[in-house]
Formats: C-alpha cells, structure tokens, sequence
C-alpha cells in the first residue's frame, strides 16, 4: 500500500491482494486515504459512499460527481474513474481501465486493465467542430457476473446482461442478452454461457478435484519452498530449484511466483523488501541485462539472460519493485540490425530457440516502455517482421522437422506469442491455421500420452490453444477435451511438501524429481487446462507473473 507518494506498491498493482495480505497499519492507511477522498468529492459538491472492504488506490484518478463502491469492491492504480459511476458488491476496476459518464455496475463484475466503459458520448452534428459538440449521456448498465476482459471498449447507452463474459479487445456497441459470451470489433454474441458445461462435457467432481488440490498445495506451499532455500550472496537468501542444486536466478523468480499464487505473500523466511533488493543488484547497469548468480555480464546471444528479462521482471512486479534500470542492449538496437537478427535465427531447424530470442526483445521492449518511458523505433519493426513471416497456411513461424515434427514450431509459437503478441494484447494473424496445428501436434504420441507431456510441451500446447480462443472458437470442443485429460493427469501427480516434477512421469532424472520449476509451470498450467474448460474458478488463484494471462499494455503505443 502506498500512500500517494513515491511509487505505486503492490496493493495498488494487485489490489486483489490486500484483503488478505494487508497489514493492519497498511489496513488503516487506505481507510484515512478513503475517508479523505469522500471528505474531497463532496467538498467539491459532489456524493460519495463507499462500503467496508473497498480499497481505492492513491494512485487512481477518481474525480466523481456520484460514486457508490458496495462492499469489497476495488479501484486500482491508474484507474480513471469520473462522472457519476455506481458498482455494486466485489466489482473491480483493473489498473489503466477507465469507467467514465452515468455507469451502472452490478455485483461481482470484473473490468479487466486497459478497458474503457464510457457513458457518454459528443454530437456530431456537422454545423461545428467536434471540441464545441455537447456531451450527451444515455448511460451504460452492467448486469450481476460480468466479465470483461482486458482492452475492451463499451460505448454510451450500452447494456450487458447478467453472467455475460466479454473477450480481451472487443468493442460492444449494442446491447448483449444475459449470459452472452462476445468477443470482436464490433463484438457479436459467439454462444449462450450456460451452453458451456454440457458442450466441454466437464466430468463430474472436476471443480471439487481441483479445489482439493489447489487447498492441498497451500497447505504445503511452505514447505515444498522451504526445502529450496539456498544461501545468497551477503547472506541474503536465495532458492535453488530443489536439495542440492545450485542457486540460481531462475529458482528465485520460481520461489517468488509460487508464493505469490499460493500464499499472497513473499516466500516464508523473506521479504519482498530483500529479495528485490537482491534481484535489482544482479541487472547489469550498462546492458540492462541480468546474468547468472557468479556470471559475467551477458550479451543478447545468452540464453538465460533473454528469460531473466521475463522471469526478473515479473518476480519484481509481485514484490512492488521493477528493474533499477532499463534493458539498454535491446533498446540500443536500430531496425536494420533487428531485422537482420530475425532473419539470421535458425527459424527451419530451431523455432524454440528463435521464439525464446524473440520472446526476450518483446519483453524488454514491454518493461522499458512501462517501467522507463523509453520507446524503441525497432518496436515496430518487431512486430512488422513477425506479421509479414507468419505462415498463412499453418500459423507458425518455421516449419516442421523430419524427427520431431511440429514439436519446434509449435514450441517457439508460444514463446514468441507470449513475449509479443500476448503481453501487448494484440491479435494473432492467423488464429484458426494455428489452432488446427497445435492439435495435430497435440496427438503425436511421442510427446504426449499417459505418461509422456513434460511441462514445456504441455505449456506450449495449452497456452496457444488458450489464447487463439480468445479470438475464434475454430475447434474448440477438441482442444478442452485435450485440456481435461491433461488436467486429470497432473492433479494425481502432485508430491507432497515437494511440489510438481518438470516431467511427469516417474524416473531418477532431474527432470523427473520435484523441484520449483516444476511446480511454478504446473500450477500456472493447471489454471490454463482448467479455464480453458471455464472451471479455474475452482483453483482459487490466477496466475500473475510469467504466466498471467491479461496483456501488460494494450497495443504497441508511445508512453504519453
């Protein structure tokens, strides 16, 4: 919590969490900040109530004629709020979302980050220029249950009926029946929710299995990270993957992700304060890049640094930080070398290593925008290369190999989807021929069957299937049947006190002994199987880290 000054913290990112994470001086911190807001806007002539349990970030810009927040409702940071806007019981308002003119909420709505609701509208009337037009307002009204996702738009005089979910980037501009699920610009209504159950044939007792679960991994998140602890430089403590391996950058971002997920808090034994000290001490100021614990200062051509530019970054978002500088070695580099370095990697024989490149300079082009302001003309020639080499036919970047098949190329679609496409919340090119080709690879049975599907290529199938969904529903029943099997294997592979193994099947390799990557990726991908089934609810969490599944920014634009 943060009390306007300085920077935003973690409650202000993540204000899910300060219910149950808060403490009490921070509790009677956002009530004084609270009682000062409403003492503001009536001062200003204005009316405002707001319930037990709401949390309204300081760094919000509220600015309401009316404003009503019924009980554990929430505003978060860079949230802009104006006009006379009303929510019912637990409504959130995501960071960078706008709710703006007469807006009616119902009870549990949720309004993802980057979404505007506007209220109000100017005429257009051609005997005067637009800045002279009077506002006019027919108001928008949100039913009870309502999901809407990252990026979306509701124009004025739009109502959105009870239970309704709204696909990230859709633009509703007519009414929507109860229990609608719409997506598109302009949206249009793709099915009845409630046909959902019958149609994705959950088995019975799934949503308890998974509550099980998700209850049994809290239960023991304190022990299985325990058991990882390691010795960090100064005596600050670190995390190695499992007993007896060395300490390394990755296991700390794992520790930080799982205590996040499961617990709402830094790893036992640390602070957040300690740990994003220790992970802001290892980025090299002069790159921007982090290396290995002991390791010289990296270059682009380095594996493990390209990933700490995503697993560093969001373990310092979880714990209210960010890099202490900005990632210069991507930022530095002009279209021309960009361009030359896309053509130059080894697309036909190594999709997964060039999608892992690519994923790193999306990423570092994301976090210098966020955290620094700096944008990078190469930018658009990131995303310019990716649009004009996707292949119309199959959806990938790269092609299939005499050995492994469509393993490579489906593999670097998703990290290269997730590093651009999926952070910057922007549509992929070429949606269905990429469904149609994960689904083949998803049948080959060299990687995949009862006792084969390690947690890349679990990963690697699921998240590209989860996101092309949220633009087209080409040959959707298949892949949740995909999902539901795969998630009825991992809930029965959990170990107790030691989390998930990389890979599933039993054996003495180090794939095969439970560790924190493990267990980071299985969780993450048990929420994936189980939404793309509608059922993550039952989990209890939502992955916010690596894995999250709302875009960072909504679209490549310069910060203002």
């Amino acid at each position: 919590m943060t009390s306007g000054t300085g920077a935003p913290g973690r409650f202000d990112y993540c204000p899910w969490l300060f219910r149950g994470s808060a403490s009490e001086e921070e509790r009677q911190a956002q009530l004084a900040w609270q009682q000062g807001l409403v003492k503001r806007l009536v001062e200003q002539g204005g009316e405002a109530e707001l319930a037990g349990r709401t949390f309204v970030s300081p760094w919000a810009g509220v600015f309401t004629d009316r404003l009503r927040m019924g009980e554990g409702s929430y505003v978060a940071a860079y949230a802009y709020v104006t006009d006379d806007v009303e929510m019912g019981r637990d409504c959130t308002v995501n960071p960078f979302a706008t709710v703006r003119g007469r807006v009616r909420l119902g009870d549990h709505v949720r309004i993802g980050a980057h979404s505007s609701v506007l209220g109000f509208n100017h005429s257009t009337a051609p005997d005067r220029p637009v800045h002279k037009q009077p506002l006019t307002s027919a108001g928008i009204v949100i039913g009870d249950d309502v999901w809407i996702g990252s990026g979306v738009v509701v124009v004025d005089g739009v109502t959105i009926g009870d239970h309704c979910v709204i696909g990230a980037g859709a633009v509703v501009t007519r009414d929507l029946p109860p229990w609608s699920v719409a997506a598109g610009n302009p949206a249009r209504r793709l099915r009845d929710r409630r046909e959902v159950p019958a149609r994705r044939a959950v088995p019975q007792g799934l949503d308890a299995r998974l509550e099980r679960f998700a209850d049994r991994a809290r239960e023991q998140a304190a022990e299985l990270l325990g058991r990882c602890r390691a010795q960090g430089p100064d005596g600050v403590p670190a995390f190695a993957d499992r007993p007896g391996a060395p300490r390394t950058v990755r296991a700390v971002c794992d520790a930080v992700e799982i205590a996040q997920l499961l617990l709402g808090a830094p790893p036992p034994g640390t602070t957040a304060e300690e740990l994003a000290a220790l992970l802001r001490g290892l980025q090299d100021p002069g790159t921007g890049l982090v290396p290995e614990f002991g390791a010289a200062p990296p270059a682009l051509d380095d594996d493990a640094a390209m990933y700490h530019i995503l697993c560093v970054g969001y373990a310092l978002d979880l714990l209210g930080s960010g890099f202490a500088h900005p990632v210069r070695a991507v930022h530095a580099l002009d279209p021309a070398e960009l361009r030359a370095r896309l053509d130059g990697l080894p697309w036909r024989t190594a999709a997964w290593r060039s999608g892992h490149w690519v994923d790193g300079i999306g990423t570092a082009y994301l976090r210098n925008i966020e955290g620094f302001g700096l944008y990078a003309e190469a930018a658009d020639t990131l995303f310019g290369w990716l649009l004009t080499h996707a292949d119309p036919w199959h959806g990938m970047w790269g092609r299939p190999g005499a050995a492994d098949r469509w393993l490579q190329p489906v593999n670097g679609f998703y990290r290269l989807t997730r590093g651009t496409f999926a952070q910057f919340g922007l549509p992929l090119p070429y949606p269905e021929r990429a469904v149609d080709t994960v689904l083949a690879h998803s049948r080959d049975t060299a990687f995949f069957g009862p006792d084969r599907g390690n947690a890349c290529n679990v990963l690697d199938v699921i998240h590209p299937l989860w996101l092309c969904a949220r633009q087209s529903g080409h040959r959707l029943a298949e892949g949740q049947e995909w999902a539901r099997e795969q998630l009825g294997r991992l809930l029965d592979r959990w170990q107790d006190g030691e989390g998930f193994s990389f890979a599933l099947e039993p054996g003495g390799t180090r794939e095969q002994m439970p560790g924190l990557q493990g267990t980071e990726m299985w969780l993450a991908i048990a929420w994936l199987l189980a939404d793309h089934l509608g059922i993550s609810g039952a989990l209890g969490y939502r992955p916010a880290g690596v894995h999250r599944p709302e875009p960072v920014r909504k679209g490549l634009t310069r910060p203002r």
